[in-house]
């Protein structure tokens, strides 16, 4: 468990940077240039991301049991990581009206996904990991929610042809999710 949290110190860690010390980031990146400053916070990302994966799978292999979630929940997960991905896909495509409403989809859809695998998942690891994940797209939505007031960023909308594009690249890469990527990544079919 130690090589999991571990990672997500690292990772949440450098993601985390605008939430606790957005003007020392600022000092960073002017002092070393944006590319420099790009590639330390890639490094450290990477070793976190490579660090929880292990460390999860680690943890996977003597699993604490927290409780067993019931089938009609893991449906729901199902249901709701679509919505993330939806929304995901809504960051990744020009913005549309969904964009707009939703203001930073990507930190929304990370919310989502991790609450989906919070419902359907009950080990102690899960709860490390995913819920990890939750409180830090909570506070970084609010922080990104404060600099928007703050500035007085407004947000930016586009046609809805864009939101369609976001739905069906969001519904595409859910279903390669569900029916063939997380069981091959993962080693768990979320259809089982």
């Amino acid at each position: 468990m130690l090589v999991l949290i571990l990672g997500l110190v690292l990772f949440l860690g450098a993601h985390s940077v605008r939430i606790v010390a957005d003007d020392w980031r600022s000092a960073m990146l002017q002092r070393l240039g944006e590319g420099r400053w790009k590639g330390i916070y890639s490094l450290v990302a990477i070793a976190g991301i490579i660090l929880i994966v292990w460390g999860y799978g680690l943890a996977r292999q003597e699993p604490v049991v927290l409780w067993f979630p019931p089938t009609w929940l893991k449906h729901t997960a199902l249901l709701l990581n679509l919505v993330a991905l939806i929304i995901f896909a809504a960051s990744a495509v020009p913005a549309g009206k969904m964009k707009g409403r939703i203001r930073h989809p990507m930190v929304i859809s990370v919310k989502v996904w991790a609450f989906a695998h919070l419902l359907s998942n009950g080990t102690l690891a899960d709860v490390v990991l995913f819920g990890a994940f939750l409180v830090w797209a909570v506070l970084d939505f609010r922080s990104a929610r404060q600099r928007d007031r703050a500035t007085g960023a407004e947000p930016e909308f586009g046609p809805a042809r864009n939101d369609a594009i976001a739905v069906a690249v969001g519904v595409v890469i859910w279903a390669a999710f569900t029916w063939f990527l997380h069981a091959w990544l993962f080693g768990v079919s979320p259809l089982a």
